[in-house]
Formats: structure tokens, sequence, C-alpha cells
């Protein structure tokens, strides 16, 4: 899928890419077209590889070079050429912020205006104070509320329900999604790389995307993916005050009670449903029809029909075995 969101500066050539950030590699003028994930990257794009967790993509990437560390360049296809580094994200952050640099800082969108301004007057119900950005794209039978600002270039489907005081931007949103009051989506992600002078922040590239008839509770946040998507299945309810950070995969039907937080990267299978003010930590892996307790603590990855409570969330038996 094309981003609308943010525009590719490039091509450029490899050499230009790597000289900046004191890598080398053979045979370096080649054209680059863009910088993407293991899976989506292609023929003349770059990628990155931090983490044996993603040997089975890396197997299968087809980027032509993919920026990683001397342990992990065996897994890559001989079709991938290896960029050895001992800081691969924060050169992939700083590779990325090249390609886009407008995907850094989340300015207001100084494109919107009174939606009663726009061709959308007569086709959408609406409160007051409400802002419209460029390019923006609502089907039929939707409303939005008041003072809420949908910034330029999102996609809203048809039978939608846009709350008070909703700020969208950088996402597309399918048919009969109902998005709660005080709600924040595609904002970017808290991604970045500790200095003691100033911090580097990763560039936010990606977006959210929301599936069919999917409700997203009042005050909640969902920010868009960094190289990948955020993305939210279909019929998956939120309850109020939820947090899902960047690249955060929800699967379809799944139910998750309030003040629940996602750090990046998490994936969830279909039909799970997770307890009030649980925590998942990232890069992990939640089953299918697994269900995980109130107030439990996620930190590893967890299997098909499993039932988990507690911190760190283990198999519910033994965590009633162990506080009887």
């Amino acid at each position: 899928m094309i981003n609308p969101f943010f525009k590719n500066t490039g091509p450029y050539k490899l050499d230009f890419l790597l000289k900046s950030l004191n890598l080398n590699i053979e045979n370096d003028s080649e054209t680059i077209n863009d910088i993407k994930d293991l899976n989506s990257a292609g023929n003349k794009d770059i990628t990155f590889f931090h983490s044996k967790k993603y040997s089975e993509f890396a197997k299968v990437t087809k980027a032509s070079y993919c920026i990683t560390n001397d342990n992990l360049k065996n897994f890559l296809p001989k079709s991938c050429k290896a960029i050895i580094s001992s800081e691969v994200l924060l050169n992939t952050a700083q590779i990325t912020k090249i390609f886009y640099p407008d995907s850094v800082t989340d300015d207001f969108d100084n494109s919107v205006d009174e939606i009663a301004k726009t061709k959308l007057i007569n086709k959408v119900k609406f409160g007051k104070n409400v802002l419209i950005g460029k390019n923006v794209k609502i089907g039929s039978n939707c409303s939005i509320g008041h003072n809420s600002i949908l910034e330029k270039n999102i996609s809203i489907g048809d039978n939608c329900s846009i709350g008070s005081n909703v700020i969208i931007r950088n996402s597309i949103i399918k048919d009969n999604v109902h998005i709660l009051d005080g709600c924040i989506i595609g904002k970017k992600g808290f991604g970045f790389f500790p200095d003691n002078q100033c911090n580097f922040r990763y560039p936010q590239i990606g977006m959210v995307i929301i599936e069919n008839n999917a409700e997203i509770g009042s005050g909640s946040t969902i920010d868009r993916g960094s190289l990948s998507n955020t993305i939210i299945g279909k019929n998956t309810f939120l309850d109020n005050q939820i947090h899902i950070a960047h690249n955060v995969k929800i699967g379809n039907n799944c139910i998750i009670a309030g003040q629940v937080g996602f750090a990046g990267s998490s994936t969830l299978g279909n039909n799970v449903m997770i307890g009030g003010q649980a925590g998942v930590s990232g890069h992990l892996k939640v089953g299918n029809n697994v269900q995980i307790g109130g107030g439990s603590g996620v930190i590893g990855d967890i299997p098909d029909n499993t039932k988990v409570m507690g911190y760190p969330a283990k198999n519910l038996r033994e965590f009633i075995k162990d506080n009887k």
C-alpha cells in the first residue's frame, strides 16, 4: 500500500546514504529507491535486521541491502547484501530521516478548514468547530462531533461515527467504525535514541489502519507505525483509555478492557480478550483465542488457546496454584 502521508524524497545513491553514517560496502554506487521493513522491502530497497527474533523474515527478504550486525548477516539471502553496523537501529533511523524528513515531527496541519467551507458540508453530520484537511475522504452516513480535527489525506469509510475532541491523522478508517470522544489516532510513536545532549527521534513513516466494525473507546491513543503500519482488526473493540504503540497489530474480534497498554511492535491474534490495566511488552506475539487477566504483565510470547494472569503473566492454573 502506498503511504499518502509522507513524501519519499529519494531515490539516493547508496554511497551518499552510507557516507554520512561512516558505513561502507563494496560496489556502493547503486541507486536505492526506499527504506522498508524486511517484509515489504523489494529490489532496490534497503532494510534492517537487528534481532534474531526476525530471522525468518530476514531469510526471505527481497531487499537489495540490509543494515545488520556481524552475528546476523548469515541469515540474509544471497540477493541481499549486508551492511555491517554496530548501531543498526540508529543508522536505520538516520537513513529513514533522509528519505522522509517530514516524518520526524508532528506539526499541525495548516491546510485544515471549517467543514462548512468544504465539499463535505452536505454529506456529513457534524457538530461545532469541526476542521477538515485537504484530500479527506469520508463515506456515506457518517457523523463528526464537536471540536474534532481530521487532518489531510485521511480516508474514512461508510457508517462511521467520530466523537467530539478527536484528532485523526495519518490513518485509514474502514466501514462501520466508531471512534469515541477524546481519541488521538495516528500521531508519532514514542521512538528515540537517548543522548545526553539531544535525543535522536526515530522517524515514523507508517500509518494507522482500523478495519471494519471496530470501536475505539474514549481517550484512547493509537500511534502510527514506524516502518510498518499499526493495525486494528475487524470487529475489535477497545475500551476507554487504551494506548497502542507504533507497529502493533491487533487481530479480529478482540475485546480489550480499559487502561491496557501495548508497547511497540507486538502482535495479537484473533479472538483475544484482555482485562483492564494489563500491559503487553514490545516485540511479542500473542496467539489466537488467548485470555489475559486484568492487571497482568505480559513479557513473553503466549501460544494459542491460553489463559494467563499475573506478573509475569503465567498459565492461569499455575497462577491460581501459586496464589492460594
